[in-house]
């Protein structure tokens, strides 16, 4: 597309800021509506953010607000929302105003614009799907598993079996067509916002597409948030001296895909059509092992702590969850180019210049006083 104005929601945070600086290198104009959370920024504006957008401090719940942010708006990246999977789970009201009413205000403010608005991209995620799909070698079958039994989590049996013939069972990338089960609040949310966007953006013919973000990680995530990405709360445990913690046996897996990778996926979304009315899976289609992540960022940062394998539990933890890049490979042309490798050499260097405050003791003291890890 020829140079837009464009909202970024969320403009200021990790992926919306990255997202605001490539828009901007690409000639369009960028304005920002952010609301600057304390547990995110301190409050404050944060130095990455680009001076040559716009900046409106506001919350995307104030429709006063929205309204302003979208005069002479072409197209609209929603980024904004509460993050946190497991503190969604004692934070409910906070949670579903953040993301369901904001999403609700955004869209209501759009739909009154929608003969000037060429498309609205929504960040959604990949915990909607819960468990990643799992294949049954012996069997040569698929299978969708829900949450793990409370009787199979307190027997420290991690992994699933089949059902039919009781061999172990492989996970594998997951398909935007899997049956959806969101185990926390924040899936839920997640869940609410794309389908939100999406039946209001075919209703009205304002062209949607939803990215369902597997793990984020890169430079700018919030480190003195215990609620943040894996990558983050590891290294500033880590530059505390302290042990990364990690619930269960640490064998459990993620796909792990660079900001960087994320801001493409964003900008082949607005550059074409192929994915209007679509949601699609934005990740690498490999998987790590938390463990292996605690491991190489210490090693990275030069010290020689090893993660402290907890063996305990937390309430709407999944396992496993992989992506199928396929419909975003061949519906917008996107192809992961960063490694975990060279993604996590680029993160610790920058790690090395922050001085995070560690508070994942306190965090976990409020999980476990509210019976959220056994």
């Amino acid at each position: 597309m020829s140079n837009l104005n464009i909202l970024v929601t969320g403009g200021a945070g990790f992926v919306g800021s990255h997202l605001a600086d490539a828009l901007i290198e690409k000639g369009h104009r960028v304005r920002i509506l952010d609301s600057l959370v304390k547990q995110v920024h301190g409050g404050k504006i944060p130095a990455h953010l680009n001076k040559e957008a716009e900046f409106i401090r506001a919350d995307v719940c104030d429709a006063e607000a929205v309204a302003k942010a979208l005069e002479g708006i072409d197209a609209v990246y929603h980024q904004a929302a509460a993050v946190g999977v497991v503190q969604s789970m004692y934070e409910i009201p906070r949670f579903v105003e953040a993301n369901d009413l904001g999403t609700a205000v955004l869209l209501d403010e759009i739909v009154k614009r929608r003969d000037r608005i060429r498309k609205l991209v929504v960040a959604s995620s990949m915990s909607i799907y819960g468990e990643s799909t799992h294949f049954c070698s012996e069997c040569r079958e698929e299978f969708y598993p829900q949450l793990r039994s409370a009787e199979q989590l307190a027997a420290r049996n991690w992994e699933f079996s089949c059902p039919n013939c009781g061999n172990s069972l492989e996970p594998v990338g997951t398909r935007e067509d899997k049956p959806l089960f969101p185990t926390t609040v924040y899936a839920v949310n997640k869940w609410a916002q794309e389908q939100y966007a999406l039946t209001v953006g075919r209703a009205y013919k304002i062209p949607t597409v939803a990215l369902r973000y597997f793990n984020i990680f890169g430079t700018r995530q919030a480190l003195s948030n215990p609620y943040t990405g894996i990558c983050a709360i590891f290294s500033a445990r880590l530059l505390n001296d302290q042990a990364p913690l990690i619930f269960e046996d640490g064998e459990q897996t993620r796909d792990f895909v660079h900001v960087s990778d994320i801001v493409q996926a964003n900008l082949l979304a607005l550059e074409t059509d192929r994915a209007d009315y679509e949601a699609v899976n934005v990740g690498t289609g490999r998987a790590y092992t938390v463990r292996q992540i605690a491991e190489t960022l210490a090693k990275g940062l030069g010290k020689e702590i090893s993660p402290e394998i907890s063996l305990k539990y937390r309430e709407g933890d999944i396992r496993h969850c992989i992506a199928d890049i396929s419909k975003a490979r061949n519906l917008l042309g996107y192809e992961p180019k960063v490694s975990l490798e060279k993604g996590l050499a680029e993160l610790l260097e920058w790690v090395r210049s922050q001085t995070p405050e560690d508070r994942v003791n306190i965090a976990t003291a409020e999980l476990t006083a509210r019976n959220l890890v056994k």
